[in-house]
């Protein structure tokens, strides 16, 4: 799998009950401050219609879906990068995923503690989005020092480096368009928080007038080319619920009839760049999860060495060919199941079946 979602934002604005929703877990989720003190990960099924499609023609023994990773970290305070609250536990715990997925609080309830006594989500943003800056900055510049007492200095990094430096300075993340993929690859080992992919997610209540600034939000993260997803986290008793909402342009909420966890993972492997095959035999049906661009030798390896040390060849048939002509002979007789190579790009959707010699 190896690909983490860390849930973030400042404490007491619902992450530990998103967390324990979408992976359905039990974690605490108290009315104070730093109630995580260590992440707590959980793992949350990507479900995915297709696989259900494929299993009614094949009718296998089990169905396998694929799995999302997520991290439920410490709530971060003002001054964490120079060790505030959890400090710097909390933004090593950031370094060490893939996707963030910052919760940001947009309600008045005063019988839930805010860190600043005010609701101001825009600000809230701020304070999270200057501490990650921050955090960043500082590993740059230590990493640029490090590179400069070495006998011989790596110019490229240096400079690529530089870049970063002067890119932070000026409050700014380190966005993935103002950087080829080279020079992504080059400073990749540092783990830079600003570059990694992030989704917001509002929590508002069911009441429009306790909506704070919520238009306003939305309007801030679009300018920033950044998703936002509008969701109502509550707890009732010893039970927690999701509601995924939409705003229309007057505000009034109204319920998004997809999946509402899903809706939120799927987003979350679309950012990351991932995308789904399929295996298919009597014995399960099982969906893969593999970057946008991947080839046929590292889906083989996504499955097994073996699969890749002795690849021979890849039969592939796209998913809506399956499930259009169903049976084997059909597909065969027209066409639809190709053989591919080590190098064939590997589309979404994809059923492949593996020929391979040890």
């Amino acid at each position: 799998m190896g690909f983490k979602c860390g849930i973030i934002g400042l404490p007491n604005v619902g992450k530990s009950t998103l967390f324990n929703i979408l992976t359905n877990s039990k974690i605490p989720a108290k009315n104070f401050p730093f109630c995580t003190i260590t992440p707590n990960i959980g793992l949350a099924p990507v479900f995915d219609d297709r696989l259900n499609e494929i299993a009614n023609i094949v009718n296998p023994n089990r169905i396998v879906t694929t799995f999302m990773e997520f991290v439920d970290i410490a709530g971060l305070v003002k001054g964490a990068s120079q060790g505030c609250g959890l400090g710097n536990q909390f933004l090593n715990n950031i370094h060490r995923v893939d996707l963030l997925i910052h919760v940001v609080r947009c309600f008045n309830d005063n019988n839930i503690v805010h860190m600043h006594d005010t609701i101001n989500p825009i600000h809230d943003v701020e304070i999270i989005n200057m501490e990650l800056i921050l955090s960043d900055l500082q590993l740059c510049q230590v990493e640029i020092l490090k590179l400069k007492k070495k006998n011989i200095i790596d110019h490229g990094r240096l400079k690529i480096l530089e870049k970063c430096l002067f890119c932070l300075n000026n409050n700014n993340f380190l966005n993935k368009s103002l950087f080829s993929d080279e020079e992504i690859s080059i400073v990749r080992d540092l783990n830079f928080i600003t570059l990694k992919p992030m989704i917001y997610i509002a929590n508002v209540s069911d009441n429009i007038s306790q909506n704070v600034s919520l238009s306003k939000l939305l309007n801030f993260i679009s300018l920033n080319n950044s998703i936002c997803i509008t969701v109502q986290i509550f707890k009732e008793s010893k039970n927690t619920y999701l509601q995924l909402r939409n705003f229309d342009n007057n505000l009034h909420l109204h319920e998004n009839k997809q999946s509402k966890i899903n809706h939120i993972i799927q987003t979350g492997y679309k950012q990351l760049g991932l995308q789904t095959f399929f295996t298919v035999g009597k014995k399960e049906v099982r969906a893969w999860t593999i970057n946008i661009g991947a080839n046929s030798i590292q889906a083989a390896r996504k499955i097994h060495t073996d699969f890749e040390k002795g690849f021979i060849r890849a039969k592939v048939i796209s998913y809506m060919d399956f499930i259009q002509l169903k049976n084997n002979n059909k597909m065969r007789e027209s066409g639809k199941i190709r053989l591919e190579g080590k190098n064939y790009i590997i589309k979404d959707g994809d059923i492949i079946q593996f020929l391979f010699k040890i």
